[in-house]
């Protein structure tokens, strides 16, 4: 596995790293606070909050924005050769908003889904729940990139998505426990 490839991987990702870290940023920013609602509305399902009051629809809908303006970006980027050279996908022959949408909701999807787990196995926000805090959103993106490479000339490889988990792995613990030491976090992991 070459450094170019682990790039690439990174590359491509980068939209679903961007619409994860998002929903703390805003919050230690205190911004848009009137969208600070549970996405669950309060409700519980079988005695648990179904996801916590912790997952609002600022996160998701900043979350799912952050993703769309980063896949925008990779878009305007690829006209540049060095762009071309690490993309594993043309961002001129895809449907870029579809795309965009998608790795972003998929992101979100793959986050709200654990909570979910988490919550029906009586865990509470922050508890540890390895390997999947750390992988949760790479799993729902592979999900839903899954129904879009049936309509696209998208094709993401296994060796892809099991660098990605990994990668994930290990990147979301070292910037979560920088975000502990900046206080966006109230964990380590």
């Amino acid at each position: 596995m070459s450094f170019q490839f682990i790039l690439s991987c990174f590359y491509f990702f980068l939209p679903a790293y961007f619409t994860n870290m998002t929903p703390p940023l805003i919050k230690k920013a205190g911004l848009f606070t009137s969208l600070d609602r549970p996405v669950d509305f309060g409700r519980r399902f079988l005695g648990q909050p179904i996801l916590g009051s912790h997952k609002t629809w600022r996160g998701v809908i900043f979350g799912i924005i952050s993703g769309i303006l980063i896949t925008a970006l990779q878009g305007w980027l690829y006209q540049f050769p060095l762009i071309k050279k690490i993309s594993f996908i043309n961002y001129q022959e895809i449907n870029i908003l579809l795309f965009a949408f998608l790795i972003s909701a998929g992101a979100v999807f793959g986050d709200l889904s654990f909570a979910f787990i988490k919550r029906r196995l009586k865990l509470k926000p922050g508890t540890r729940f390895l390997p999947f805090d750390q992988t949760n959103y790479v799993i729902g993106v592979a999900l839903f990139l899954t129904a879009f490479s049936k309509i696209s000339m998208l094709k993401i490889s296994t060796l892809v998505w099991i660098t990605l988990f990994v990668l994930t792995f290990f990147v979301h613990i070292i910037f979560t426990w920088l975000g502990y030491l900046m206080g966006f976090y109230k964990n380590k992991w």
